[in-house]
Parts: structure tokens; C-alpha cells; sequence
């Protein structure tokens, strides 16, 4: 719930918290770095999510709902680009539908701010989504991550859900997608891994999606190219700064 530096979106909203290693990509998850940071600050919402394993922070696979957070949209004013659960997943199968109901709701009431949900889970969020319950709101934007070939499956789930923009995150990038297509797919975020462990990103793997958006017409968007140091690596990618964003199509 607080204003954030990453590129694509202007603050972070968590009524979730916690989550489950699912995937490659989730190996050096920077929230499951950053939840146990808070644990040992004393933020009790992140008490219990993570334990050490090999010097590192890891999921334990508990999740904490925070009702307290759902009154927070309403309270900023200015319009802004949030992306929700930055901390956990939404869609993780322990959040109820219930709850999701709840984050929906308070989403429709505040349709001065655009809604940036991305989940590893996509083939719940098509089923969850697809529910009388649930209508498709012009301020929400509905992603999957897919960080390589192994996990391509992700788009033709995405493709299912009921959006008015569907996105894809390839961070971290840790593998060529030159297999997959964006058709009915709005826009593409294209990340390298940060952090102490991060594993190296392909220049030729982004061409392979800057191609694919072309031929679909999708947003490109780069966000970095990562390593340790990625504020020294920049954000540079044919020699200019890429930060497109999907247009409204219903």
C-alpha cells in the first residue's frame, strides 16, 4: 500500500499476503526476500509467510487475508496505475472467491484508478472470473507471468479470461518464448532477473517478443534488463527507453 518504484505502475495495493512457489520463475521471488525482511521489522501481516532455507528466504505457503486493506483505494484521490497483491497472488487457490468478490468490489467503486492484477495462476482466474458474480470492469487489467518456454501454457489461459486488457509479464526472462503468440494478448512487460542470484537474460529472447507484439499488436513494454546491479544495466533496449502501454479495447 505504498508508492513504488516499479516502472510499469504507480503504487502497490496488498490485501493478500504470502504465497507458493509454483515455478522456475519463483526461485528468486524479490517479495519472498522482501516479506521476511518485514517480518523482522515487525510487520505482523508478514509474520510466519517465509523461513530461511540455504540463507534465503522461501514461501511457506500460508497466506494472510488483510480486510483492513480493502478501505485503502478510496482513500487517494488522484487517479493512479496499481498493481495489486505485488506480495502474494490473488488467485492463489487458498484466497476465497469470497474474498476476491470483496477486492472486486472495492476495484468497480473506484474506477478513477487502473488495476494491474498478475497472477502465475491464470487458469484460476478464467474459471473464478467467468461467474455471473464477477463482470468485466474497464479499470482492471488482468496478466500472467511467464518467465520461459516451460510455462507458454500461461497465454492460451490468459487468452480465456473475460478482460478489457489482458497483459503478460516475461519477468524474470530466463528462457526463450519464441514458441508463444500474443493474439488477444494487449500487452507484454519484458524483465531480466535482479538481485544477488540472478540468472542471466538473452538479448535474442526479447527480439523474439518485440516480433510477436508487432504481429499482434500488443504493448511493449521494457522494464530492465536486470543482473545485480540492474540500475547500472539500465533499461536500454535498441538503443531507446520502451515503456508502451495497451490501449482500452471495449
Amino acid at each position: 500500500m505504498a508508492e513504488t518504484s516499479i516502472e510499469w505502475t504507480d503504487a502497490t495495493w496488498n490485501p493478500v499476503a504470502g504465497c507458493t512457489i509454483l515455478t522456475a520463475g519463483c526461485t528468486n521471488c524479490y517479495a519472498m526476500r522482501m516479506a521476511s525482511r518485514l517480518e523482522a521489522m515487525g510487520a505482523n501481516k508478514y509474520a510466519g509467510l517465509t523461513r530461511q532455507s540455504g540463507g534465503r528466504a522461501k514461501w511457506t505457503g500460508k497466506i494472510k487475508l488483510d480486510h483492513s486493506s480493502l478501505d485503502i483505494p478510496a482513500s487517494w484521490k488522484k487517479p493512479r496505475r496499481v498493481f495489486v497483491n505485488s506480495m502474494s497472488d490473488l488467485f492463489h487457490p487458498d484466497v476465497p472467491a469470497d474474498f476476491i468478490r470483496e477486492v472486486w468490489q472495492v476495484m468497480e467503486t473506484t474506477p478513477r484508478h487502473t488495476y494491474q492484477i498478475l497472477t502465475k495462476r491464470p487458469d484460476r482466474m478464467a474459471e473464478t472470473l467467468s461467474t455471473d458474480s464477477f463482470k468485466i470492469l474497464p479499470n482492471v487489467w488482468l496478466g500472467t507471468s511467464v518467465e520461459d518456454s516451460r510455462v507458454l501454457y500461461r497465454l492460451d489461459e490468459l487468452r480465456s479470461v473475460p478482460a478489457a486488457i489482458r497483459f503478460v509479464s516475461y519477468e524474470p526472462l530466463i528462457g526463450s518464448v519464441a514458441g508463444g503468440s500474443l493474439t488477444g494478448i494487449h500487452w507484454a512487460i519484458v524483465g531480466g532477473e535482479s538481485g544477488p542470484n540472478a540468472r542471466p537474460m538473452n538479448p535474442t529472447w526479447i527480439d523474439d517478443i518485440f516480433d510477436q507484439c508487432t504481429d499482434a499488436d500488443a504493448a511493449f513494454f521494457f522494464k530492465q534488463w536486470g543482473g545485480k546491479n540492474k540500475k547500472a544495466a539500465g533499461r536500454i533496449y535498441r538503443e531507446r527507453l520502451w515503456d508502451d502501454l495497451p490501449e482500452l479495447r471495449i
